[in-house]
């Protein structure tokens, strides 16, 4: 395949695994356009995203993002080389929008589709970092979002990827949401217990960690389990009865959500002998997981790598930049029967 601009294939990415409507449009590693509609406000009402809510969502707001994301990139369908779809994991109902719509789309303009996988994807978004070098591998990945805690181990990023552990039950994203709601703040939990936490003392109370015992480390190294953390906040509130200190809870929290991310991404690296950290989805946009992430791996001499904020959350740029990778290698295009996979293991990089 020949690429008239220049430059690597021109590719569109649709994103529809959750709540937000992504679609982004990248030519080779240069990120052209990074268009995002949210439908939060709609779940706000009912704590959480509900799916059939989602998914409705999608539907209303996928053709004007299309439209947008192609105005600010300049470009039009019949420019396109390719089209790339999230095909799994995530809420089955919104997959199914944007899977149905990408085949629409690569049937009516004749051009390849390539379903790929969600949380892949969000290592793809470190190939569209500003300063044009590419991914560096092997590299650890850790993956925190609403729906997913994931650690992986990517060798090869469209042909080599590893799950070393994931979160046994509630999600990071899904433990700031419900802690929020124990502590009566506005869902999305995470940004509000971020705000509250920087007035607060971390050290304040000893929240569990959780599977970081001796005992778990055998069977659970480089898994996650927020449960426990989650109920102990609870526990602490009922306790306390009205008298609550909201800064001091929401820093210890965080502090323990923060210690165990960063504290068993860096022993994968260490045990494994790579030298490189990623970090990718919503919850990467904490401060104190951030901030602790650099502190822990500038210490262990691990290049830490975090996209930028915009690349963190759910979006079509992160899609279309896999694409666009597996475009230019050479890889043929999905067949045009593969349906939406809520479970779409991550060691299946294309449908």
């Amino acid at each position: 395949m020949t690429f008239d601009g220049g430059g690597g294939p021109l590719v569109l990415g649709i994103e529809t695994s959750c709540d937000e409507t992504g679609v982004g449009i990248v030519r080779g590693t240069e990120l052209l356009a990074n268009v995002i509609s949210s439908s939060m406000d709609e779940h706000a009402r009912y704590g959480g995203v509900v799916p059939e809510v989602a998914a409705r969502a999608h539907l209303e707001a996928l053709r004007p993002t299309l439209e947008a994301a192609l105005a600010e990139a300049g470009v039009g369908l019949n420019d396109l080389d390719a089209i790339a779809v999230t095909a799994g994991p995530g809420l089955a109902g919104a997959l199914m929008v944007g899977v149905g719509a990408a085949k629409a789309l690569a049937i009516s303009r004749g051009l390849p589709l390539y379903g790929v996988n969600h949380l892949v994807g969000h290592v793809g978004a470190d190939l569209l970092r500003a300063d044009g070098g590419d991914l560096e591998t092997p590299t650890i990945a850790l993956l925190v979002s609403g729906g997913h805690t994931s650690l992986l181990l990517v060798r090869d990023l469209t042909r080599d990827v590893e799950l070393l552990g994931e979160t046994l039950d509630d999600a990071a994203g899904e433990a700031f949401d419900k802690v929020a709601r124990l502590l009566g703040l506005p869902y999305p939990g995470g940004p509000r217990i971020d705000a509250e936490a920087a007035k607060g003392d971390p050290n304040a109370i000893r929240f569990p960690r959780g599977l970081t015992h001796p005992k778990d480390l055998d069977r659970h190294r480089y898994d996650f389990s927020f449960s426990g953390l989650k109920t102990a906040v609870a526990r602490y509130v009922e306790q306390a009865g009205g008298e609550v200190n909201i800064p001091d809870i929401a820093a210890s929290f965080r502090e323990s959500v923060a210690d165990v991310l960063t504290a068993k991404a860096i022993a994968a690296c260490r045990d494994l002998g790579v030298p490189r950290l990623l970090l990718g989805g919503g919850v990467v946009a904490n401060s104190r997981v951030r901030e602790l992430a650099t502190e822990r791996a500038a210490e262990a001499g691990i290049a830490l790598r975090i996209p930028p904020l915009t690349l963190c959350t759910d979006n079509g740029a992160m899609i279309a930049a896999l694409g666009a990778r597996l475009v230019a290698e050479g890889h043929a295009p999905s067949l045009l029967d593969f349906g939406a996979d809520s479970t779409l293991p991550v060691t299946i990089v294309q449908t």
